[in-house]
């Protein structure tokens, strides 16, 4: 059996030692914040190996997370003391990351070059070497353990022995290699999950909106919150996105897992939504195509991913929401006179389950009333199941204040999202709804009169709205949509005008074929309506109907 300090040891002192190596590599590991890491190193070296431990680390890999190979980086680089553990309680310490040190020589150069374990019995005689790393510490037997990564030097710790106590030996040589050897393994598992994290953190936030659309009839606010530095960046994400008619979609979701990985669904994600969106299919039909998209894409590459979605489509004239939802918190309606409730929306799966409906209902929304959309980060946690924290959801909605902006603050106060440990996503739209003096509609044979008839309501509409001086622009374009519609339909077709920040007209047949857009040739004698609209017009679009389509143009005021 290996000698003990000059004695043979007995077995119960193996086995206290091999347990107190096994619980010194588990603290040691089990962090993946690289200060953390160092700190658990030293406070386990200390008293039991050493009487003194500090940590330093090259600053850029505190920086930037750079790592420097072997052997080392240049003489002239700056490492910074991380931790310190001192069992003297009357010596002076150090604060820990006050103290920068360059130049190194003595045994601190030995060990950064070399990358190996560098012991100094007694380094009395050269009191300088030792000062300039620990100023206030008293020469003693002094070791140097490198925090070696492979080919890669983060930095070394050191140990340090009062003078009146006994030298290392070979066995506490082999514990300090292997605890330090260990640690320099967590911080490199520390800086490569950092620099993940700050991939995946960018990807996130470079894909979410970053500022709130102005839309008539509805104030929208979000927040974004990211977890703690344990969870991982994760996969929530919301949008607001402006639809036909002054209406909007109102987006809330959540890619399961953390990293780059979710990060980056969650962006292919957004960007479908955003896709179809334009197309305005039903919030059922949006849900479906991308649970389609899931397994089209996301799964083909031996990803198991799923994803939970609420999408909500606000109609400012009708004053309704049409709502789908997979698998995601139902979204809560609050009541003008303070009264919430949960919206009653079928659960539905989540997204990546494949081939399954998803049912789309419609909700009063009331003007005054608001809708919180959010992911379950904000609601769940370990203290508090999700039932309960929907409830202090809607507590916290009941509170008087002037505008969402300042309500999402109220409802990530009330939730104590400071000891979140997923993301959360907040989405919160106050409806107000659009007066209906400033809609007009109107319903209309296809004979070839209608363009004349057009013409007149529009004239007289605009009059009374006194926006005289876009009669002739929007008469011009309005006859265009109405007598493309005529030639394809047989049934009565309809038109509205809305008045808001722009004049917006709309004409819907039963016709499902979209318009295109195309320059047409200078002597076809067709082919100019569509193209007229886009030249003429703030913005225009066409979108398919339950009963066939609706092209519409936008004049700015």
């Amino acid at each position: 059996m290996r000698r003990w300090r000059g004695r043979r040891a007995e077995p119960a002192e193996v086995h206290e030692h091999l347990a107190f190596l096994h619980a010194a590599t588990v603290r040691i590991g089990g962090d993946l914040e690289l200060t953390q890491v160092v700190t658990a190193l030293c406070e386990t070296m200390v008293p039991r190996l050493a009487d003194l431990a500090a940590a330093y680390l090259y600053e850029a890999v505190l920086a930037d997370g750079d790592l420097p190979p072997l052997p080392g980086a240049p003489p002239d680089a700056v490492l910074r003391q991380v931790s310190v553990a001192d069992d003297a309680r009357t010596r002076e310490r150090t604060l820990a990351g006050t103290l920068a040190v360059s130049d190194l020589t003595g045994p601190f150069a030995a060990s950064v070059a070399s990358g190996q374990l560098v012991m100094w019995p007694d380094p009395d005689h050269d009191r300088e070497v030792l000062q300039c790393v620990l100023p206030s510490a008293t020469p003693g037997s002094l070791l140097v353990a490198p925090l070696r990564a492979g080919e890669h030097m983060l930095g070394f710790v050191v140990l340090l022995r009062d003078p009146e106590r006994p030298g290392f030996d070979e066995i506490d040589v082999l514990t300090s290699t292997l605890m330090a050897d260990q640690a320099a393994i967590s911080v490199h598992k520390a800086l490569l999950y950092q620099r993940e994290a700050r991939v995946a953190d960018a990807l996130q936030r470079s894909m979410l909106p970053k500022h709130p659309p102005r839309l008539p009839g509805v104030e929208i606010a979000y927040r974004y919150l990211p977890g703690n530095p344990s969870a991982q960046v994760g996969g929530d994400w919301f949008d607001a996105i402006p639809l036909s008619g002054s209406r909007v979609a109102l987006i809330v979701g959540d890619v399961m897992g953390h990293g780059v990985h979710s990060a980056a669904t969650m962006g292919q994600l957004r960007t479908a939504v955003r896709t179809l969106a334009a197309l305005d299919p039903p919030p059922g039909q949006v849900l479906r195509h991308l649970d389609q998209l899931f397994e089209d894409t996301v799964g083909q590459h031996g990803e198991q991913y799923i994803a939970t979605c609420v999408y909500c489509v606000y109609d400012p004239v009708a004053r309704r929401c049409a709502i789908a939802n997979a698998g995601h918190v139902p979204p809560v309606l609050r009541y003008a006179d303070g009264r919430t409730e949960l919206i009653p929306v079928p659960p539905g799966v989540p997204l990546g389950v494949g081939n399954v409906a998803f049912q789309t209902i419609e909700v009063p929304a009331p003007d005054g009333s608001l809708i919180a959309l959010c992911t379950d980060g904000l609601v769940e946690s370990r203290e508090r199941d999700i039932t309960e924290g929907i409830s202090a959801l809607r507590e916290s909605l009941t509170t008087n204040t002037e505008t969402p902006d300042d309500l999402c603050e109220n409802v990530l106060k009330a939730l104590h999202t400071g000891e979140r440990e997923d993301d959360v996503a907040l989405l919160i739209a106050r409806f107000d709804g659009i007066p209906s003096a400033s809609v007009a509609n109107w319903i209309m044979r296809p004979h070839a009169q209608a363009a004349r008839h057009v013409r007149g309501l529009i004239a007289t509409t605009l009059t009374g709205w006194g926006l005289e001086d876009h009669i002739d622009s929007a008469s011009l374009l309005a006859t265009e949509l109405v007598t493309n519609a005529i030639r394809y339909t047989t049934r009565p077709i309809t038109m509205r005008l809305l008045r808001t920040e722009t004049l917006l007209c709309e004409v819907t047949d039963d016709d499902h074929h979209l318009p295109v857009l195309y320059e047409p040739d200078t002597e076809a004698e067709s082919g100019r309506g569509i193209f007229l609209v886009s030249r003429l017009s703030h913005r225009w679009g066409a979108s398919h109907t339950a009963a066939g389509k609706a092209v519409w143009f936008e004049l700015a005021l």
